[in-house]
């Protein structure tokens, strides 16, 4: 599976880059973190184009 990169640990990269260079972002970058992560936990098929 060379090539593949899991959503989550991008996700927190971007996150904590963000974070970094705006700190008054904090509350909404936890914010669509956390909605990007419950969705992915509600549908973990939905970003592998897999239908059950």
């Amino acid at each position: 599976m060379a090539g593949f990169i899991s959503i989550q640990p991008l996700v927190a990269l971007i996150a904590g880059v963000l974070i970094l260079v705006m700190p008054r972002l904090l509350n909404y970058v936890i914010a669509i973190y956390l909605i990007i992560i419950g969705i992915t936990g509600l549908f973990p098929n939905l970003l592998n184009g897999v239908s059950p």
